[in-house]
């Protein structure tokens, strides 16, 4: 992924180099090749410059705010309603014991 241009400048990047970025990937415990450090290394210093200027506004009117839009409860109440009957749940279990599912074994006993 390219950098976006104005981001940051050229001198910027050498505040994460490729050593940084291959520690915080070990920490990370992710695998980067070392062909891309170089890339990620700018990447990530165009993303810290970025919140450098935001850093630099005065936000003290701004009100927080926990989402980017209108945050509702988008699910239904948690009411309760008539269930399945035992025989209509099990009905196409491939197996049942009683009242119960049957399934295999997946813990040996002690």
């Amino acid at each position: 992924m390219p950098v976006s241009p104005g981001f940051a400048d050229q001198e910027d990047f050498a505040l994460i180099d490729r050593t940084e970025v291959a520690h915080v990937a070990k920490l990370a415990r992710i695998a980067v090749p070392p062909e891309e450090l170089e890339g990620l290394s700018k990447e990530l210093a165009a993303i810290v410059s970025y919140v450098e200027q935001i850093q630099k506004l005065d936000l003290a009117s701004v009100p927080p705010i926990s989402h980017g839009g209108d945050a509702r409860n988008v699910f239904r109440a948690d009411e309760p309603v008539p269930s399945l009957s035992k025989d209509d749940a099990l009905s196409n279990a491939p197996a049942r014991q009683g009242d119960f599912f049957k399934v295999p074994r997946v813990i040996a006993e002690p």
